[in-house]
């Protein structure tokens, strides 16, 4: 039977999976600190940081070497979808698979019926006994995205305390007590796997074809060679490696031909687009076919008002005004207030 006064926090060594550990501590739960390794030679530094902080903290602390279902499931996926012409979110990815997968297993394995990870999100039970999951307090650092791919079997045994925090000094402040220079590290922002973020050294040295063809517009018109369709994502202006005497973004790539279209602006702005591999993280009673949510097409996006209508795991979305550089590849996510409902992936 799992403990239910037993956490094992997901650690990176770093700000927020430190205060994580240490709040758990002072509300009475035993911890253990994981620590996963995703590939060789990468992290090694983050690797030292987490043996110091257990040890410091005085928990147990175990290492788990996860390089096979993430190469599986995040690197391998990432490397297929630029070879597509899509343009994949590998986080999002490891969220379903390693953190709230892999992770969670061995969090079983040991015995513990909690994983708690750093991540900015409250998940909170409602009266249906569901697991809501809802906006942090620090909206800055709201990483509820991440979440929509998951399921309530998953969510009933994650713990994310960050979610009620205001704000990273406090956290900082608060590590800061440990005696190591820890707080006065950086947030990562890199995809850990490719730590100068040059994905197109990353993805050559992964034996990928580039892609090297030709930029036309919409007309039709050949616009010159490009140096490969995994160097570009929709909305790119900067990086085309050539001038056109206009401002040129990428409006599409065609994997099939190799073509990169190009062209203004405002060529860049849909009201509609279709979703795969939809999942809702539940459907309480009173949720409608179709529904009106807030939509956000990336990580980044600050969301719009729009339709959603479902039939198996594919959804349309029919926004109420035309979104700027709708990315296939990239998650779209609903929401209504401050609760994420789930998403899918933009075709």
């Amino acid at each position: 039977m799992l403990d239910k006064k037993v956490a094992v926090v997901a650690m990176s060594g770093g700000v927020d999976s430190t205060a994580v550990a240490m709040m758990l501590l002072d509300q009475g739960y035993r911890v253990t600190g994981l620590h996963m390794r995703v590939a060789p030679g990468v992290g090694e530094e983050a690797h030292q940081d987490f043996l110091k902080v257990a040890g410091a903290l005085g928990i147990e602390a175990r290492v788990v070497d996860l390089s096979e279902p993430f190469k599986r499931h995040v690197t391998d996926y990432f490397v297929r979808a630029y070879a597509r012409g899509l343009t994949p979110n590998p986080c999002v990815a490891c969220n379903r698979h390693i953190k709230f997968g892999a992770l969670l297993e061995e969090t079983r394995r040991l015995g513990a019926y909690y994983l708690a990870t750093g991540h900015y999100v409250r998940l909170l039970e409602n009266t249906e006994g569901e697991i809501e999951v809802r906006l942090p307090r620090f909206r800055e650092k709201d990483q509820t995205y991440m979440f929509y791919n998951l399921d309530q079997e998953r969510l009933r045994h994650i713990l994310t305390p960050l979610g009620e925090v205001d704000s990273k000094e406090e956290l900082r402040n608060l590590v800061k007590t440990l005696g190591l220079p820890l707080h006065q590290k950086k947030d990562s922002q890199e995809i850990c796997f490719i730590e100068d973020n040059d994905y197109g050294r990353y993805l050559k040295e992964q034996g990928i074809d580039e892609g090297k063809g030709r930029f036309i517009s919409t007309e039709g018109e050949d616009l010159g060679p490009h140096r490969g369709i995994v160097h570009y994502t929709i909305g790119q202006r900067k990086g085309l490696g050539r001038s056109f005497g206009r401002p040129m973004y990428v409006l599409e790539i065609r994997p099939g031909t190799r073509e990169v279209v190009l062209g203004p602006d405002e060529a860049l702005y849909r009201k509609e687009l279709i979703l795969n591999e939809v999942n809702f993280i539940s459907r309480t009673p009173g949720f409608e076919n179709p529904t009106r949510v807030s939509g956000k097409i990336r990580y980044a996006h600050e969301g719009a008002p729009c339709l959603v209508t479902t039939e198996g795991d594919k959804a349309r979305v029919v926004f109420d005004k035309p979104q700027r550089a709708v990315t296939p590849g990239q998650s779209m996510v609903f929401y209504e207030k401050d609760r994420l409902l789930g998403g899918g992936i933009i075709l």
